[in-house]
């Protein structure tokens, strides 16, 4: 006998208990059922999957639908079921099955249809989740079925069964403490984002009262590089996965690109690529040699070069004229269009790169520093290979003249280069020779140039033109002259390395503009540094006081250190931010791995409300720390929020600037006795303790 068949048995003498097909157009929801809130989309979807994939596993309880005189109509009313009945007319509309498709149902007239409906629903337990996991892993790895197939016959996304089977690859270990409730989901899904069942019981073991997400992420991926990191950007995730590399993903929160889980791998890669591009740029320019290293060698002790200027050539300097004069036209006859074609876009661009290819040409490195000199390549902030030329080696300087007992001036190879104004050059007598070539005494030199001294200081300091090239040649000697004592002016500029306070400092874009801005002059110093008073004493005034601006920023220090006590440099500090008018907003954003990773949860709702609204606050509140950091990142973005260390008052007035009292300048500080000599007076003072540690000069000159 056929379902169909069975269906036509039907009769108006239903029992409670009989067992039955009953076509699907002729099911109706219960009126007396205890479920009002309607099926989700998302559980009808699932029950429909299910359904299509294993048929209906359990039947549905109906009672049969009855007629104002109390006879049974032909329709039933769904008690038990009503989500599998929605899904199946999901199953209709998708054309799937028919509408009158047979459904195996049990006739309840016993039950009361209100009580079972909520029997039903309450008088059950879920599976727990640790359990789900491990079942869908289970058909994953025994019937081979990938996250497709499994989203399939069981009604949810692919993303979610591949969050499940990564849940269910957790450590047994774990997977039994989180049955245990000892670990709860979120922290599960933090250790999942590693398949290394060791790594993450030593993190378990290892966990201390904070027991954050956020923490165990951290923890699992220290080893690891994130994508967003400078080297994952310079090899790129293809060529890292060609080499062998696997990238980590977390699927539960956004990780920008996942993590490089083979940091030794990813740097050698780095090395290699560099050292391709290092040995390019020998072989084209001529260096003698060329080093690769990740990050900058600040310590090298290396005196470094510049390129000096040169002359074009007749044939380029009538093609700049060319290109420049093309450019000015062009821009002539263009100034008041609101938008540029294509082809005269294209043309700008062209000329700006002829331009600068030619203005390039203007500074040039001496072909006998090339052939002694050589480069490093490093990888930049932006994940591009940074190339500083212009080192020279202690073994390939080229040693200074000295003069033999017999005082003839001899080059580095013995041989003779001139005789010293000492010797007999006339051939007079050794008695003339002896009174004439007689030194003066060392008290007497002390005496005289003491005298001399003293008439510079007098005279120095009534002419202000030339203390301040007196006082810019200092600063430049030592901040373009390594180790050469070359200054007669007493000051000694100290620039402190940065990159020991803020991880990563040297890689801003903020470090390669001081950076390019300290090469440019460089490019424009002397090769003898004996010439250096009369280069700057050439310079129009704007280019010195831009030289002396240049040389006193090197010395900047607003660092503020937890065992220093100065008050005083750091409220100079920000009377000088004022003075500036800084804005940090165009060096440095707030982020999760500049600040908002590194304060608590408290000061980043605080930001948040200050930079946002309290409202957009308030929505943050119930987050963990890792996410409530990221959003906070996204919601911070370009809103020029700064946190208090950073931000700049407003700018004073020039009296408050040039105004300063004399009791402001001298408080606390002790009297000089009368009997202190003036060059020792300002020793007494105690802000003068420490100047002896100003160091060496500038270290950015060995840059």
């Amino acid at each position: 006998m056929t379902i169909h068949a069975k269906s036509a048995e039907i009769t108006t003498a239903s029992k409670s208990g009989t067992e039955f097909f009953i076509p699907l157009n002729k099911l109706k929801k219960s009126p007396r059922n205890a479920r009002k809130t309607p099926h989700s989309e998302a559980i009808i979807e699932a029950y429909a999957a299910s359904i299509a994939a294993k048929g209906i596993l359990q039947n549905l309880v109906v009672e049969p639908e009855l007629d104002g005189e109390g006879a049974e109509t032909g329709f039933y009313f769904v008690t038990i079921g009503e989500g599998r009945r929605l899904a199946q007319l999901l199953r209709v509309k998708r054309k799937q099955i028919k509408k009158t498709e047979p459904v195996r149902c049990v006739i309840d007239i016993k039950n009361d249809p209100h009580e079972i409906s909520l029997d039903e629903n309450i008088t059950r337990e879920d599976m727990h989740p640790a359990d789900q996991f491990e079942a869908f892993r289970r058909l994953n790895e025994e019937r081979g079925w990938g996250a497709e197939e499994i989203a399939a016959r069981f009604g949810v996304t692919a993303h979610v069964v591949r969050q499940r089977l990564r849940l269910g690859a957790v450590s047994p270990k774990l997977m039994q403490v989180y049955r245990d409730g000892d670990v709860t989901l979120d922290q599960l899904m933090a250790f999942a984002i590693t398949d290394d069942h060791a790594r993450q019981e030593q993190v378990f073991e290892n966990l201390t009262y904070n027991r954050d997400p956020y923490i165990i992420r951290r923890e699992l991926t220290r080893t690891h590089v994130a994508a967003g990191d400078r080297r994952a950007a310079f090899i790129g995730a293809e060529a890292y996965i060609d080499a062998g590399g696997t990238i980590i993903r977390d699927l539960f929160t956004d990780d920008r690109g996942g993590f490089y889980d083979d940091a030794a791998l990813l740097d050698r890669m780095v090395i290699e690529k560099l050292q391709g591009i290092a040995e390019t740029v020998r072989e084209a320019e001529g260096w003698k040699w060329a080093d690769v290293h990740i990050d900058y060698p600040h310590a090298h002790g290396l005196r470094r070069t510049y390129p000096q200027p040169v002359a074009l050539s007749e044939e380029d300097e009538s093609a700049y004229q060319a290109a420049l004069a093309t450019f000015n036209q062009l821009t002539e006859d263009w100034k008041s269009a609101e938008e540029l074609p294509d082809h005269v876009d294209q043309r700008f661009g062209e000329l700006e790169a002829e331009i600068e290819r030619i203005d390039a040409m203007r500074h040039a490195y001496d072909p006998d520093v090339i052939g002694r000199g050589g480069v490093f390549v490093m990888l930049s902030h932006d994940g591009t290979a940074r190339i500083e030329r212009g080192f020279i080696r202690a073994e390939d300087e080229v040693p200074e003249p000295e003069a033999d007992s017999d005082g003839h001036i001899i080059d580095g190879d013995g041989e003779i280069i001139e005789a010293d104004g000492s010797s007999d050059a006339d051939g007079g007598s050794d008695e003339e020779t002896e009174d004439e070539g007689k030194p003066l005494s060392d008290l007497l030199v002390r005496d005289l140039t003491a005298h001399r001294t003293l008439g510079l200081r007098l005279t120095l300091g009534e002419q202000p033109d030339i203390a301040l090239i007196a006082v810019t040649h200092t600063l430049a000697a030592q901040a373009f002259y390594q180790g050469m004592e070359a200054h007669c002016l007493e000051i000694r500029p100290t620039c402190t390395y940065l990159g020991g306070h803020a991880d990563g400092i040297e890689d801003t874009a903020a470090a390669k503009a001081l950076a390019d801005r300290h090469a440019g002059w460089a490019a424009d110093m002397p090769a003898n540094m004996a010439d250096l008073w009369g280069f700057i004493a050439s310079l129009d005034p704007a280019s010195v006081m831009a030289l002396f601006a240049h040389c006193a920023s090197l010395t900047v220090n607003a660092v503020k250190q937890p065992w220093e006590r100065r008050p005083r440099a750091h409220e100079t500090a920000d009377r000088l931010a004022a003075a500036l008018g800084l804005d940090m907003t165009a060096h440095w954003t707030p982020t999760v791995r500049t600040y908002l990773g590194r304060i608590t949860k408290a000061n980043i709702l605080a930001a948040v409300g200050e930079a946002v609204s309290n409202e957009a606050a308030e929505r943050l509140a119930a987050l963990k720390k890792q996410p409530m950091a990221e959003v906070a990142e996204q919601l911070l973005a370009g809103t020029g929020w700064l946190p208090a260390l950073l931000r700049t008052s407003e700018p004073a007035t020039a009296d408050d600037l040039l105004n300063v009292t004399a009791e402001e300048g001298m408080a606390d500080r002790p009297p000089i006795a009368e009997d202190t000599p003036l060059e020792d007076a300002d020793a007494a003072s105690p802000d003068s303790a420490g100047a002896s540690d100003a160091g060496e000069g500038f270290d950015v000159a060995a840059e």
